[in-house]
């Protein structure tokens, strides 16, 4: 196992994507600086890592603080000084339509799945430009930040100002030892559907079926998922497109960009519950 690849930050790093990232990571040599908000998958996920002989440093983290960021990035600064990636992977997820939706779930979920990686991104954006070498800023969008279904108002809000962030900086980095990669996961096998919030609003037979089929149409193991980012990574691309069905999705929206959701409907692994009156 080669040494000495430089330090890896990760956020989300206790389960899905997060987790497989981590062990990935670690079998290729990188160092690791480790953040979930759930403190025992967290410790579970470093275990795996250190076991690989790699240094780990794992810590509790709620990336909807920004005063924790900026005191994190402090931290790594002192310990590790420069990072050669950062892994803006946390994220959470909301069952409902729109008007199911209080303002401040909707800010949850925005503080989480967009302002934390805006607030990583500027906390420890320093750290990878001190890295003496290329350095890649990794934000992770998803396939609902090209498709925007009913029923995910505020996830694709989100995932779509992602993508926009991270285009943007992208574009001001360029020339600089920073590079952006923004990822859009398709479906992966991930608990992030099983651990959405679900307004009291929505019904729980609709939410038993939006389930079901959520589950369904995730099907890539995160390992392999996890492999297809580390890789764009560390090739430096921009942009990744994680499973066939991301592929697919993405065609039919440049082909169809204002009807492609008629298409998608027909599609009965992508076609929403019906609306229980």
């Amino acid at each position: 196992m080669t040494q000495g690849k430089g330090t890896v930050v990760i956020t989300g790093a206790g389960s899905g994507i997060g987790r497989a990232l981590t062990a990935l990571c670690a079998e290729r040599g990188y160092d690791l600086v480790l953040y979930d908000i759930n403190g025992e998958e967290l410790e579970s996920s470093a275990e795996t890592a250190r076991a690989k002989g790699v240094k780990v440093a794992a810590r509790v983290l709620d990336v909807a603080d920004e005063g924790a960021i900026n005191q994190a990035a402090e931290e790594v600064a002192q310990e590790q000084g420069a990072i050669r990636m950062l892994f803006n992977n946390a994220g959470v997820a909301l069952g409902g339509l729109f008007e199911d939706y209080t303002p401040e779930e909707y800010k949850w979920l925005m503080d989480i799945n967009f302002y934390g990686v805006v607030n990583m991104s500027r906390a420890f954006l320093p750290l990878l430009r001190k890295y003496e070498g290329k350095a890649q800023l990794v934000n992770v969008s998803s396939v609902f930040g090209i498709i925007a279904p009913e029923g995910q108002t505020a996830y694709s809000a989100a995932k779509f100002a992602v993508r926009g962030f991270s285009e943007a900086l992208r574009h001001e980095l360029e020339g600089s030892n920073v590079g952006v990669t923004v990822v859009h996961p398709g479906g992966v096998a991930t608990n992030i559907a099983k651990r959405a919030r679900v307004s009291d609003k929505v019904p729980k037979e609709q939410h038993e079926i939006a389930l079901k089929r959520a589950e369904k149409s995730l099907s890539m193991p995160p390992p392999r998922a996890a492999e297809i980012i580390l890789n764009a990574a560390e090739r430096g691309d921009g942009r990744i497109l994680v499973g066939t069905d991301a592929r697919i999705l993405t065609a039919i929206t440049r082909a169809f960009p204002i009807h492609y959701w008629k298409i998608l409907k027909a599609i009965p692994g992508l076609r929403p519950p019906e609306r229980q009156q």
